[in-house]
Order: C-alpha cells, then sequence, then structure tokens
C-alpha cells in the first residue's frame, strides 16, 4: 500500500501530555526484524512493481555483499543493544546469491547484532533458480525458512505473468524446498489473464498436495510503472475475483489452515513471524538497494529509505551514504499508519498496542473507532479491536476512516 498524503488530526479530549505538546515518548521499543533487499531478477516480471532489475551478465555478488556489511555497521547506533527477532531477505531473486555468499552475510549479522534463540531466517526463491546443492547450502548457512514464487501450476498461466519456470519446474522446486526445509511457504496469484475459478481453485489444491506450512494468496493487480500497466491483459472481473478469494478463502479453512492475515494463510502456529511484526507496527531496519525501514526512537518512529538503484547504492555506500531519505512520521500520520498494518490482521490486536506503538492514548482516533463500528467494518470488544468480515473485503474503505480531512 502506498503511504498516504494525507493525516490524521488528533482530537484535543483525553490527550496525553506528549500528544498535547507535540512530543512523543516511547518507554519500550517494538520488536526489531532485520530486511534485507536483493535487488536483481533473471528477468524483470510485467505485473512486478518492486525495486527489481534484471539482471544482465554476472551480479556484482561480493561487492554487494560487502555494501551490506557496511550498511548494516552504520546502521548499529541507531539499533545499538537492540536482539533482532527475524531476518527477511527479499527481492528481486535472492536465490541468485551463492551459499557462500549467504553464509558470510548471516555470520556478519550474527556478529553485528544479537539475535533471539531460534530467530526465523526466511529467504525467498525463485523455482526457476532452485538447484538442490544451493538450497542445502542456504540451510547450512543459517536460512531456516524459505519463501517460493510458484503464483501458479498452469503453464498458460505462468507464461502470461512472464515468469521464467514452468508448471514442471515449481512442483520439482517444492518438492527440493521440502527436503531441506521444515518452514516454507508457497506464493500464490489468483485473478490472473484468462483464469476460471477451477483453475484457481486446482492451484490451490495443487498446492495443498505438498503439505505447505504457509501459504500467501494475492489477487493480481495492475499496478502503475509496471509493463502489465503499459499494455493491461484481459483480467477476470471484480465479481469473479471476489468469488475466487472467497472460495479459496473456504478451500484453506477447510484444510486446517488459519487465514490470519489478508493474504497469509497458515497451519497453525506456524504463521511468518517477520511479517507478523509488520503486522503490530513493530521495528524493522532495512539494508539493501531501495530497502525500506521503520525504527522507533526514544522521541519519535523514523522512517528511511536507501538508495534505490543498485549502482548508486553501491557507489553510496562507499561513500558512507546509503540512506537517501529519512524523516521522522509526524504524530498525526501515527494512527493511520499504525492500522494499515494492523487491520490486515483478521483476529485484530490487542487495544493496548495503539499505545505502545505510537506513544498516542487510544482515545485520540475514538471518533473514527465509533463511526467504523457503526458501519459495520470494526467490532469492539474489552481490550480488543478486529475488522470485521466486511471491514476484511473492504480495507481500503476502513483505512480511509483514519485519514484526515
Amino acid at each position: 500500500m502506498a503511504k498516504a498524503a494525507r493525516v490524521i488530526t488528533i482530537v484535543a479530549a483525553g490527550k496525553s501530555k506528549s500528544a498535547a505538546s507535540g512530543t512523543l515518548e516511547f518507554r519500550i521499543p517494538p520488536p526489531l526484524s532485520l530486511y534485507v533487499h536483493i535487488p536483481w531478477c533473471v528477468q524483470k516480471c510485467p505485473y512486478c512493481d518492486f525495486n527489481s532489475h534484471q539482471a544482465r551478465g554476472e551480479i556484482p555478488e561480493a561487492d554487494y555483499v560487502s555494501a551490506l556489511i557496511a550498511d548494516l555497521e552504520s546502521a548499529l547506533p541507531l539499533v545499538w543493544g537492540r536482539q533482532v527477532s527475524s531476518i527477511f531477505f527479499g527481492g528481486g531473486t535472492p536465490s541468485l546469491l551463492s551459499g557462500n555468499s549467504l553464509a558470510t552475510l548471516l555470520t556478519a549479522m550474527r556478529t553485528l547484532l544479537p539475535l533471539v534463540p531460534g530467530a526465523e531466517i526466511t529467504l525467498e526463491a525463485n523455482p526457476g533458480t532452485v538447484e538442490s546443492a544451493k538450497f542445502a547450502a542456504f540451510r547450512d548457512a543459517g536460512v531456516n525458512r524459505l519463501s517460493l514464487g510458484i503464483q501458479s501450476f498452469n503453464a498458460a498461466h505462468l507464461k502470461a505473468l512472464g515468469r521464467i519456470h514452468d508448471d514442471r519446474q515449481a512442483r520439482r522446486a517444492i518438492e527440493i524446498a521440502a527436503q531441506h526445509f521444515d518452514n516454507f511457504n508457497l506464493d500464490l496469484m489468483y485473478g490472473l489473464p484468462g483464469q476460471t475459478l477451477e483453475q484457481a481453485m486446482g492451484d490451490v489444491d495443487a498446492a495443498l498436495a505438498f503439505a505447505p506450512p504457509h501459504l500467501s494468496c494475492y489477487q493480481l493487480t495492475l499496478e502503475p510503472n509496471t509493463a502489465f500497466a503499459a499494455a493491461p491483459p484481459t483480467l477476470p472481473d471484480p465479481d469473479a475475483c471476489a468469488d475466487m478469494q472467497e472460495a479459496i478463502e473456504a478451500r484453506l479453512a477447510s484444510a486446517g489452515f488459519v487465514h490470519y492475515e489478508t493474504s497469509a494463510f497458515a497451519q497453525p502456529g506456524r504463521h511468518c513471524r517477520h511479517n507478523v511484526n509488520y503486522w503490530t507496527f513493530g521495528d524493522y531496519l532495512g539494508i539493501g538497494a531501495g530497502a525500506h525501514g521503520k525504527l522507533t526512537l526514544h522521541d519519535k518512529v523514523l522512517r528511511q529509505m536507501r538508495w534505490k538503484q543498485p549502482k548508486q547504492y553501491l557507489a553510496q555506500v562507499a561513500e558512507s551514504h546509503p540512506i537517501a531519505d529519512e524523516f521522522p512520521v509526524a504524530a498525526a500520520d501515527l494512527p493511520f499508519e499504525f492500522m494499515m498494518n494492523a487491520l490486515r490482521l483478521t483476529q485484530g490486536f490487542d487495544a493496548s498496542l495503539f499505545e505502545a506503538r505510537t506513544a498516542l492514548p487510544l482515545i485520540a482516533i475514538e471518533n473514527e473507532l465509533r463511526r467504523a463500528e457503526s458501519d459495520g467494518l470494526i467490532e469492539r470488544r474489552p481490550g480488543h479491536i478486529a475488522p470485521t468480515p466486511r471491514g476484511q473485503r473492504h480495507l481500503n474503505r476502513l483505512l480511509e476512516r483514519f485519514l484526515a480531512d
């Protein structure tokens, strides 16, 4: 979701001292995660609006690994003494890196930052870059969770999506992943060009045959500045996509999966800890080209973004300037930013989390909460707030309630 351009007006009644004076006071920082961006892909998918770049020839792997370590070292003063609960290698295609590079990175991370015992360490992988020996090397380096971008098991749909793998490679990649990792996620997409409800459910059933601990199911959307935006394919209509969504949710529920976040489904106890930290408005340090970060200091929430283009990122890190943009989130923006994340959780959140993560009293958004409740978009019970099924279906409409006039 794009960051909102508008802000929320905090009501005066019931303000805390810090809110009334325009300052914030965070007593305890939230959990901290580390996000590592690997910006290269074999080829750019036509629907992708992430910071990914087609690798033309050999990628500067050794230089990039050194830059990531230097980037992390430069960020230490902002997170000194804080434990890291999870690490996520995203992209791009992190599985383009070698096992030796992952081992070098994780050794440096363990040296520079204290990791909680059993920290979740996830790596995204493209089925078209899968090799059994490489997956074994990732596991030996310390990766304990794999996320495979399957998207579909239908060869025609994979071709339409511009994926570099076919249906056979998708199945083989999952078999290899399951050999090396007890914990893995499969990404699926629905609402694909020419896709029927039966085909969407066929993808889900094919995924379930591998007994994945976790599934992510996303509707294909046409994002600005992508090849699909310039030359849009014919997609199923909104009603057909809604039918797919409802059928997928019902099928996964019958298979014992917990629908814990808008697009995430997990076997009991197998949710993605890294992503849950995002949704509960936890902190994350982002390193690598174009990586974003959110860090809570004693008096502010700080947003950071690294230089986006890989060559520029490498050059700026060499000059000890990895950060392209940095700014504190205005106190008036914090309620919307919190809700934009927390209301993605289907079971909602403890009301006390709002004040802990924003340093603002919940009464600051009482009017907005009351209106959302009266419109059937959220439900409240003592100490808890959750989106209703209607609120989940109309999440953008619900989030708009927390924007300023």
